[in-house]
């Protein structure tokens, strides 16, 4: 009885010892950090993760905005956090990729700080202008570039954003100087667009069409073919540059996180991505459910890093 005492005693030591990886995931409240404002998109698919994740486990998931600094005080809470998978978070092209390149004065490495876990969905962008606009196809619309010289000017929400760089690529091939314009989001920088405080801008689809069916906005483009916009044309079909690229939006944890662990993690918000009401909540908001694998999130990180990189360079942006 003694000897089977002790053996039950180490037993439950020992189990007690496992790491948190060993351990069914999760045990308790798991905070999901949005780097940008309620209502942005990260935040509404953090949201939309949270409140399924919670369903499926039985367990708290809370979205937390820190939004700052284009999106890098919120990812630098991720990188700063315990590699016990209870804080996760949304990570995009700037915080991830491009603001490496833009500053000296990042207070985390995306590249070593950071475990990516999936890419969660992608999100068509379309070129868009004013409704009073003088083109309504691309060829018109270099044209009237050329012709008002110097006029124009542009919206992006963010330095270092998919909105910020593809118009200094159009700016570029067009061989116009434009004013940039930078907005903390999509809903301060439609609003400008709507009432001629700038020309033009590279916005995600969702908040251009509500626009473009009220006849306030007009697409010209898209900047990666979709089936979600089977209609438009992208910028390489038009022959104006030479890649097809949209906005993604992943899933990411501080570094070190355990391989068990993050298993455990990637396979629950794969599983909860697949889930046929998830991913039609997401093609509402005109989002399609990517979930890649951890590997394949960090080469993606990688391809954007040499895509951009001599984009960048070119133009000397800088955010510093």
């Amino acid at each position: 009885m003694k000897k089977m005492f002790v053996l039950l005693l180490a037993a439950a030591l020992f189990s007690a010892a496992l790491p948190s990886a060993a351990q069914e995931w999760p045990q308790r409240a798991v905070r999901i950090i949005s780097p940008f404002g309620p209502g942005s998109t990260p935040d509404i698919i953090a949201r939309i993760l949270a409140s399924n994740l919670n369903k499926r486990t039985g367990k708290p998931f809370i979205v937390e905005n820190r939004a700052g600094a284009g999106g890098m005080i919120g990812t630098d809470a991720i990188a700063k956090a315990a590699p016990d998978g209870y804080t996760i978070g949304m990570g995009t092209l700037g915080p991830l990729v491009n603001n490496t390149l833009m500053t000296r004065k990042m207070p985390y490495d995306p590249f070593r700080d950071l475990t990516p876990i999936t890419v969660a969905v992608s999100q068509p962008s379309v070129l868009a202008v004013n409704a009073e606009f003088k083109a309504n196809n691309l060829r018109d619309f270099f044209a009237e570039l050329k012709r008002e010289h110097g006029k124009y000017n542009y919206a992006s929400i963010g330095n270092g954003s998919l909105s910020h760089l593809a118009m200094v690529l159009i700016a570029e091939r067009s061989g116009v100087d434009m004013v940039h314009a930078v907005y903390p989001g999509s809903g301060q920088a439609i609003p400008a667009l709507i009432a001629g405080q700038v020309h033009m801008a590279v916005l995600p689809a969702l908040v251009v069409l509500p626009q473009v069916k009220a006849g306030k906005l007009k697409m010209l483009a898209i900047m990666k073919h979709s089936s979600l916009l089977p209609e438009l044309r992208s910028l390489r079909e038009e022959g104006i540059i030479d890649f097809e690229t949209d906005t993604w939006f992943g899933v990411v944890g501080p570094a070190k996180l355990p391989k068990p662990l993050l298993d455990q993690i990637h396979a629950e918000l794969v599983r909860t991505l697949r889930e046929p009401d998830v991913a039609q909540a997401l093609r509402n908001q005109l989002m399609e459910v990517v979930a890649s694998s951890p590997e394949e999130f960090g080469r993606l990180m990688q391809e954007e890093l040499s895509r951009w990189r001599p984009v960048v360079e070119k133009a000397a942006v800088s955010i510093d």
